[in-house]
Formats: C-alpha cells, sequence, structure tokens
C-alpha cells in the first residue's frame, strides 16, 4: 500500500556538489540539451544551477561553495539514466559531447552497453544515454 505521505510529494530533486560549475552548465546544457531552470548566487557562501525540462516536476541542482567544492564520483557504477526512444537523437547528443572533449566511456555494467552509451561528465559522474523505455 503506498504511503499517504508519497501522494503529498510535488517535485524531486537530485543535488550534488561539483567545484566546475560552469563546466557542469555547458556538459548538462549545451551538450545534452537540457535546460538551466533556475539558479542562485551568494546563498550562505554557495552558488547553484537547476537544470532539467520545462515544466517536469524533476531536475538536477548543481552546487559550488566559495571554498570548494570536492566531488569525486563514488564509483563507476553511479549512474543517471536518461531513457530515450530515438537512437539518432542519442548519437547526436553523442557526437556533440565528444567535439566537446566528453568520449563515450566503457560502463563498468556491461548491461548498459547493450542499448546505451556511457559518458562522464566533467567531475566524472557517469551519464547513460539509453535506448529503451525505463522501467
Amino acid at each position: 500500500m503506498k504511503e499517504l505521505w508519497a501522494q503529498e510529494v510535488v517535485q524531486v530533486r537530485v543535488a550534488r556538489p561539483t567545484n566546475q560549475l560552469t563546466a557542469i552548465e555547458r556538459f548538462y546544457c549545451e551538450g545534452l540539451g537540457l535546460e538551466k531552470i533556475g539558479s542562485f548566487k551568494g546563498h550562505r557562501g554557495y552558488d547553484g544551477i537547476m537544470i532539467g525540462l520545462p515544466n517536469a516536476h524533476y531536475h538536477l541542482e548543481f552546487t559550488e561553495h566559495v571554498d570548494g567544492s570536492p566531488c569525486p564520483a563514488p564509483t563507476k557504477d553511479n549512474l543517471l539514466v536518461l531513457y530515450m526512444p530515438n537512437p539518432e537523437t542519442i548519437q547526436r547528443i553523442v557526437q556533440r559531447l565528444e567535439k566537446m572533449g566528453y568520449p563515450e566511456v566503457a560502463p563498468e555494467n556491461i548491461y548498459w552497453a547493450e542499448k546505451g552509451v556511457t559518458i562522464e561528465d566533467p567531475d566524472g559522474w557517469r551519464l547513460v544515454l539509453m535506448n529503451t523505455i525505463g522501467i
């Protein structure tokens, strides 16, 4: 049975630090094609950006502290997976990111190589562009 509080959740935000906010914005917006949907500067020592899809109730937030925000990726199998039905769109994104200096990398779990492409963002966190419908 669904918990009653779950019906009250109206937005999901996945947040993580970076020490390369400008490069992260370029990767996810210019390279991947997501939109910057918000930002802030100087909030208790933090600058940040929210990136996602317009009118969606979920997005990514990246923050950078004035004193630095070390953020090594925990493992090669910590993934952000975007399910995309059009393989031509995936290839266009892959080519654009490669020209920007972000080539495809081999996934740790070979499942992701069957119908997906894995790329590391500027911080080494992995993104999979997957040509299937998610569950």
